[in-house]
């Protein structure tokens, strides 16, 4: 095989153009039987193979540096720079990342998660740098999808604008972007971005704007000109406008035409745009037909494209099917989405309610103004968003919406660990930023009656902006409502107390049985609502409580325990002792959210030690 002898970059330059067909092939089987075994992007990375082994022929990305956008089109790169090996460890705790991550490999120039920052960070090290005096390539790969954010176009117009050599690979799996007019399209394409033809424009226009006569000339030619490129090429001008050389569309599965219109973007030393078109799932039909169903797959048969485990319900299924209820009563209530239907579970609302359903695709600041003006003017829109992603969207929430005390209902999916995505995806600062925030109530069901109840008393009883946060998949062992009131007594004990929210209530209750058989009394208290706390209902709840762990699968800073403990001593009733379990200052890596909790010490068993040694 010729995928066992590629080692590094270098490898796939020595390839003749036959072995390089035979590579291809083979990373399709590859990444298919890989992804099969352990889960993760698979139709995004089959239809960027042929783009990624031309990259690699073209650049070396030891020193060029490559931005991904999102990042899910990176396992055949990986593959090719020396870590094919580690794929049976794909997204597992301790190996092989599903994103780029530089700490991995010097070949990944830049972590991505979230998108729409490539172009930004490009220009960034393209002016990095000139300043500096060096000498090496930048790309960014951007898919079309991620077009859709605006942040997108804010780097496109600065990077077009600053003349830096810069070249943007749009990846256009989905999106048309351009109509592929066959020969014509491609020979335009290529005469323009031959440096000659920047040589000839400089010198005509030079010439002919030294007279009357040679100004008309070139303003008749321009017009006509520009006319028959935007009939011809009617998206091009969208870049070029913005100071790009358009090349393309080239066909993204045509390796050989994909490593010339890399070869003559590289040689143009401008800021350049490659128009790349692929077919996401490329080599695999089910994905091919389906690629938003296989854009993210746990393990499967390749034969046959069925799920090895079958997943049973989730939290995300639970508040799809919850709000199309709440929808039949009510006609003002509206679901919008970031180009998450199916993950947020909303797929069923989009078919039941399509006049009532938005997606404004990979734009979360979008989705949270859009949904305050629906606010604003009566309606009840509910934005479902992953925690990760509704970073994205902080100043919407402050600006647009609690400033105005707007009623819009933020359901926050994947709150905590999401496991095998790891640190640019885990939901770890949703339950302290939106704390801060003045008016925001924050509801955390622990199973899937809180969740129906707490989506209802959010939509018809609370006013002002509301989210209810919740995890990724089911549930974990505790299945009752116990949603009414901001706090709710599980367990009475004298020794301690012990306080959580959400799922994180689960090894909570499991270290008050492992306390009971050590002979210690412990109190189990569930917070419903962490934001905002009545002092009174504080003080009403741990009244009588000297020592007190609270366990919370968020950062430290500003966590529901610093806050019950300020509020308690402001209050006159300080601890005696209290610790807090929670990830510190620290981004978790990826891996299953089980053996997270045993890594950062908030499993049951953890959180009993320290319960122990509080009491003692």
């Amino acid at each position: 095989m010729i995928l066992e002898r590629i080692h590094g970059p270098e490898d796939v330059k020595a390839l003749t153009r036959g072995q390089t067909e035979l590579l291809c092939r083979e990373l399709h089987t590859f990444l298919l039987e890989s992804v099969a075994a352990t889960g993760g992007h698979l139709a995004s990375n089959l239809g960027a193979v042929e783009l990624t082994v031309a990259i690699h022929r073209i650049f070396d990305t030891s020193r060029d540096r490559l931005v991904f956008d999102v990042g899910h089109q990176c396992y055949a790169h990986k593959a090719l720079t020396g870590r094919l090996g580690d794929f049976p460890t794909l997204r597992q705790y301790g190996g092989l990342s599903g994103f780029p991550k530089p700490t991995e490999s010097m070949h990944d120039a830049f972590v991505a998660g979230h998108a729409s920052n490539s172009v930004s960070v490009a220009l960034g090290m393209a002016r990095a740098r000139t300043l500096l005096g060096e000498d090496y390539s930048v790309l960014a790969l951007i898919g079309d999808g991620a077009l859709s954010g605006g942040l997108a176009y804010e780097g496109l117009n600065n990077a077009g604008a600053s003349g830096e050599p810069l070249i943007v690979i749009l990846n256009d799996n989905g999106m048309s972007i351009s109509r592929n007019v066959g020969a014509v399209s491609a020979h335009l394409s290529r005469l323009r971005s031959e440096p000659a033809y920047y040589e000839f424009k400089k010198n005509y226009r030079r010439i002919l704007l030294t007279s009357r006569a040679g100004k008309a000339v070139y303003g008749f030619n321009h017009r006509l000109k520009t006319g028959i490129k935007d009939m011809l090429l009617p998206k091009a001008s969208l870049f070029e406008d913005m100071g790009f050389t358009y090349i393309g569309p080239v066909d993204g599965h045509n390796e050989e035409q994909v490593e010339e219109a890399l070869k003559r973007a590289k040689a143009l030393r401008r800021p350049v745009l490659v128009h790349v078109r692929t077919v996401k799932g490329k080599g695999y039909p089910p994905a091919e037909r389906e690629p938003g169903k296989w854009h993210g797959v746990g393990t499967f048969c390749v034969e046959t494209g069925e799920a090895l485990r079958k997943d049973g319900e989730t939290f995300s299924s639970v508040f799809g099917k919850a709000l199309c209820g709440l929808a039949e009563e009510d006609r003002r209530i509206c679901a919008i989405t970031a180009a998450m239907t199916d993950g947020t579970g909303l797929t069923e609302f989009a078919v039941r309610y399509p006049d009532r359903f938005f997606d404004v695709g990979i734009a979360e600041a979008q989705a949270a103004a859009m949904a305050a003006g629906m606010a604003k003017q009566g309606l009840i829109p509910v934005f479902a968003v992953y925690s990760t992603f509704l970073q994205r969207a902080y100043d919407q929430l402050i600006h647009d919406t609690a400033l105005s005390n707007l009623h819009v209902v933020f359901a926050v999916d994947r709150a905590g660990f999401v496991g095998a995505d790891g640190e640019t995806h885990h939901g770890i600062f949703d339950a302290t930023f939106l704390s801060d925030i003045p008016n925001m109530t924050v509801l955390c069901p622990a199973s899937f009656a809180e969740l129906r109840a707490m989506l209802r008393r959010a939509v018809f009883e609370l006013d002002g902006p509301v989210a209810i946060r919740y995890p990724r998949g089911g549930e974990e062992g505790y299945a009752d409502d116990r949603s009414e009131g901001a706090f709710a007594a599980l367990r009475e004990g004298s020794d301690i107390t012990l306080c959580a929210y959400g799922t994180m209530i689960v090894p909570v209750l499991e270290a008050a049985d492992l306390l009971r058989q050590r002979g210690v009394s412990a109190r189990v208290v569930k917070a419903n609502c962490i934001s905002p706390f009545a002092d009174a209902d504080v003080r009403r709840v741990f009244s009588g409580t000297k020592k007190l762990i609270v366990a919370e699968e968020c950062a430290s800073v500003g966590c529901v325990g610093q806050r019950l403990a300020a509020i308690l001593t402001e209050e006159g009733t300080p601890l005696e002792k209290l610790y807090l379990c929670n990830l510190g200052k620290h981004f978790p890596p990826h891996g299953g959210a089980k053996r997270l909790r045993e890594a950062f010490r908030l499993d049951a068993q953890s959180i009993a030690a320290k319960a122990m040694e509080v009491v003692t």
